[in-house]
């Protein structure tokens, strides 16, 4: 063979090996606070919604605020609603009854699931922490207590359940606090925040950033992409999304 043709051939291997690598490592992740489908209209859309999501093609995506058979959604299962229409699979954690029915928060998954966990999380009105195991990874989703004090009380909570897992953890919701907040102290110590910060409540004219993707520290991450989506009308949170590569 000659100098050339193995020179090609060298080359075709290497693009060959940088594409398994990406195609395997290179992961999207997205959270959302849907406010149980309802925009800032107040309008019930599921279909506006799931929009948002199938726009964006994430791997997975934690959702917080989602109704379960309420008289409110007219008994609809939210979370499935959404499912159908993007083709991801449901897992829902319920974290209270509600209105004839249950409220919680919800992961929506490219690949099926290995397993899934519901842990409840301290707060005047209960929350919950959704842990869902895929291949590669694990995946949580949590909507934190609007009082300080339940938030921080689920800080260890959250830990001990992420040292379980020798896969990389990644935690994502609505934590209802300020990046400069002692919450995010406190997180630190254990996750490294992988969105930006970046105001992504309310949607129309964004004040505050709430919302979060992380990832339990001692798993090596390269963050290429970490953006909040310009989506003002679907719900009164703007999406969050990160493009990561886990090593």
């Amino acid at each position: 063979m000659s100098r050339m043709k193995r020179g090609i051939v060298l080359a075709l291997m290497l693009w060959g090996i940088t594409l398994t690598v990406l195609g395997q490592d290179t992961l999207k992740v997205m959270t959302y606070n849907v406010r149980h489908c309802a925009g800032m209209d107040l309008v019930l859309d599921y279909d506006r919604t799931a929009a948002v999501i199938a726009q964006q093609q994430p791997d997975v995506v934690a959702l917080q605020e989602l109704d379960s058979m309420t008289s409110r959604s007219e008994q609809r299962y939210q979370l499935g609603e959404l499912a159908n229409r993007t083709g991801y699979h449901p897992v829902f954690g319920a974290a209270i009854d509600y209105d004839g029915g249950k409220y919680g928060v919800g992961i929506l998954t490219q690949e099926i699931p290995l397993s899934t966990k519901r842990i409840p999380l301290p707060g005047d009105e209960p929350r919950v922490l959704l842990v869902v195991e895929l291949q590669d990874y694990v995946m949580a989703c949590t909507h934190l207590d609007l009082e300080k004090e339940p938030r921080l009380v689920s800080i260890p909570l959250i830990v001990e359940e992420a040292q379980r897992w020798q896969k990389p953890f990644l935690l994502a919701g609505d934590w209802n606090d300020t990046p400069d907040s002692e919450l995010l102290q406190e997180m630190m110590k254990y996750f490294t925040i992988l969105s930006v910060s970046e105001a992504s409540y309310p949607a129309d004219e964004p004040q505050e950033c709430l919302d979060y993707v992380a990832i339990f520290k001692g798993k090596s991450v390269e963050v290429l992409e970490s953006t909040v989506i310009d989506e003002p009308a679907a719900s009164d949170h703007r999406p969050v999304v990160v493009r990561v590569v886990l090593r």
